[in-house]
């Protein structure tokens, strides 16, 4: 017989053949099945597992342990019935998938956590969680989604209010209540509720251990680029495996980086455990430690235990160190690839080393959560609704121009840096003044610098960093993305003016609608040829001539109303002022508390140089940080 075609072999064949061959086929299937029955039912049979390493028995559960009672809802459920994950895999149900329409909202009760929860999502051993309250809804969402769309599917959301987990819940999001009563508010890094929030985070991972599945841990605020499983996968006897805040590069391609040459600090915004005794015991003691000072910064307890002894290495070729207590098997993520907001928006370390980046994490940054958000936005790499592309009133760009020696002569210092930067402030400070006048939605420029910020004093970048400059830097280098985002009162600071990051128009969630409704306008001098209010060329740019009012400006682009884009060739003498000195002033009130700081001078207290938002109305203004204390304040 043919075994390339054996079906075609029986439909020529007689009855009885048909007979017999049915016969076979269907004691073959059912012989499949009783014997993968009965090796995937085997209390002792070994679990598959993503990290391709020996998995914790699934009935080998810790002793729940005592806890403060706002953490008791995360107790893990000792008597909790195994389940197969081989089996629940192929149970798993698709993310987005939304309830039926008319159906309720289950009771909490049903969204405790509990090993068959958790159970629910696990994937060859493995889920990756995140946690969060209501008001970082839109990186949830950001974070799920780019997991979804390169097809990690074991996942699962901690919800710490209960507005955020109906939300996801409605959304078809995997959710899980914790417990946490937690405001539904940003509440702002480095408050007591901010580290309250750290504290669960510690709690979640000593409750989901002795589940004895794998953890990949995140927070919200960073955003998966490549499906970090496989990667993970290749270490398989760490026992944790964690990024952290190093800045420069200990290896070039994508090994762990190497743990004697990182000085910088462990960072928990990313990390992987898997279920063994030693993590098992490194995650109760940190728990026990957090609980039991509230003073301590769970990222510092961390850090403080897990460096209580680190070394020697594991072996010569891993990576992986023994920390903790000298069992503890410990590998660092390299921050080339698993990217912290300092090697991925200002050094782009991966490009530099031609690596794909897995991750980026949102540290190193200023300007709070709205600060994060407009980072990634400016990657591309953050999720907005349709609206958000196409904002009432309509959108306004243009193309910055900036002379040659600013950019790149001379050394690079604080003069000349800050020289750079105020040129292109005050090309941006005519744009906000004519996105308010015409009630237009302001594209950001890309904002070049010479220097890096940060916290401390240095040298103007980080030595042994592969920053080059000058450099785009991040929006939040140099302006308060915070403030321009808050309310302010219109009486005292005018109407408020909406941005967007430079990258919109090169994002692919743009509508085309968008980008072909589109007015391109051409500053020219006045009196020149066909240079004159409501000039329009052959080719549809409208002419406009220079050091145009609020009036005309407001009388020229009525009749642009519907155009979604208007692109001016140039900021430099497009605005000659407005005709409401009221509403001037309010302006002014407004964009000077735009700019933020420079930071910082080595050596030098108080260390940090405000930016002006006004610098060129001040005869003989120079970048220099305040004398004293007393004199540290900002330019208004």
């Amino acid at each position: 017989m043919a075994w390339n075609n054996p079906f075609k072999e029986m439909a020529n064949s007689k009855p009885l053949f048909m007979t017999i061959y049915a016969t076979v086929l269907i004691g073959i299937v059912f012989s499949s099945v009783y014997v993968f029955s009965a090796i995937y039912s085997s209390p002792h049979s070994s679990t598959f597992s993503l990290s391709i390493a020996p998995s914790a028995s699934s009935d080998a559960e810790a002793e729940p342990s005592s806890q403060a009672s706002n953490f008791s809802r995360l107790q893990a459920d000792g008597h909790s019935t195994p389940l197969n994950p081989q089996l629940q895999s192929k149970l798993l149900k698709a993310i987005w998938t939304v309830p039926p329409a008319g159906s309720k909202m289950p009771d909490l009760e049903s969204f405790r956590l509990s090993k068959e929860l958790v159970q629910e999502r696990v994937i060859g051993n493995v889920v990756v969680v995140t946690f969060g309250n209501y008001a970082f809804m839109d990186f949830i969402l950001t974070w799920v989604k780019h997991l979804t769309d390169m097809g990690v599917e074991n996942l699962l959301v901690g919800a710490m209010d209960t507005k955020l987990l109906e939300a996801l819940y409605w959304k078809g999001v995997p959710v899980f209540d914790m417990g946490s009563h937690m405001s539904t508010v940003d509440v702002g890094w480095g408050s007591p509720t901010f580290h309250k929030m750290g504290r669960e985070k510690v709690v979640l991972i000593d409750s989901i251990l002795p589940f004895g599945f794998e953890l990949l841990m995140c927070d919200t605020d960073m955003v998966w680029l490549k499906n970090p499983l496989p990667y993970i996968a290749r270490f398989p006897e760490a026992d944790v495996l964690t990024s952290t805040d190093q800045v420069v590069p200990t290896v070039t391609d994508d090994r762990l980086d190497m743990w004697q040459q990182v000085g910088a600090a462990y960072n928990i915004g990313i990390f992987h455990w898997r279920a063994t005794e030693s993590s098992k015991k490194l995650a109760r003691e940190w728990k026990e430690m957090i609980l039991a000072d509230d003073k301590i910064w769970d990222q510092n307890g961390f850090n403080e235990l897990v460096r209580r002894q680190l070394g020697p290495s594991v072996d010569d070729d891993s990576g992986l160190v023994y920390a903790y207590d000298g069992n503890l098997k410990l590998g660092l993520l390299p921050a080339s690839i698993f990217c912290s907001g300092h090697t991925y928006f200002v050094q782009a370390m991966f490009q530099h080393l031609r690596l794909q980046p897995y991750a980026v994490h949102t540290t190193f940054q200023y300007a709070g959560t709205e600060g994060k958000r407009h980072r990634l936005r400016e990657a591309m790499v953050f999720y907005d609704p349709p609206e958000y592309y196409d904002p009432p009133g309509g959108l306004l760009t243009f193309k910055p121009s900036i002379p040659k020696n600013l950019l790149l002569d001379g050394v690079h210092s604080i003069d000349t840096h800050f020289a750079l930067v105020n040129y292109q402030m005050k090309q941006i400070r005519t744009a906000l003044a004519v996105a308010s006048v015409l009630n237009r939605t302001l594209v950001m420029p890309p904002l070049w610098c010479r220097l890096d910020r940060l916290w401390f004093g240095h040298p103007g970048i980080l030595d042994g960093s592969l920053t080059r400059q000058p450099f785009v830097c991040p929006l939040d280098h140099v302006f308060e993305i915070n403030v321009m985002l808050k309310e302010m009162p219109d009486e005292e600071f005018g109407p408020g003016i909406s941005i967007r990051e430079y990258s919109l128009f090169e994002n692919p969630s743009m509508p085309q609608e968008v980008k072909r409704s589109w007015l391109d306008v051409h500053l020219c001098q006045e009196g020149s040829l066909g240079c004159q209010v409501n000039s329009t060329s052959q080719t549809g740019v409208l002419k406009l001539p220079r050091h145009t009012n609020e009036e005309t400006l407001k009388t020229v682009f009525s009749k642009f109303n519907d155009v979604k884009v208007i692109q001016f060739s140039s900021m430099q003498d497009a605005f000659d002022g407005f005709t409401d000195k009221t509403r001037e002033e309010r302006f002014r009130n407004r964009v000077k508390r735009y700019v933020g700081i420079w930071c910082c001078v080595e050596n030098h207290t108080p260390g940090h140089i405000y930016y002006d938002m006004y610098w060129d109305e001040k005869p003989g203004w120079k970048a220099a940080a305040p004398n004293s204390t007393e004199d540290d304040h900002p330019p208004w």
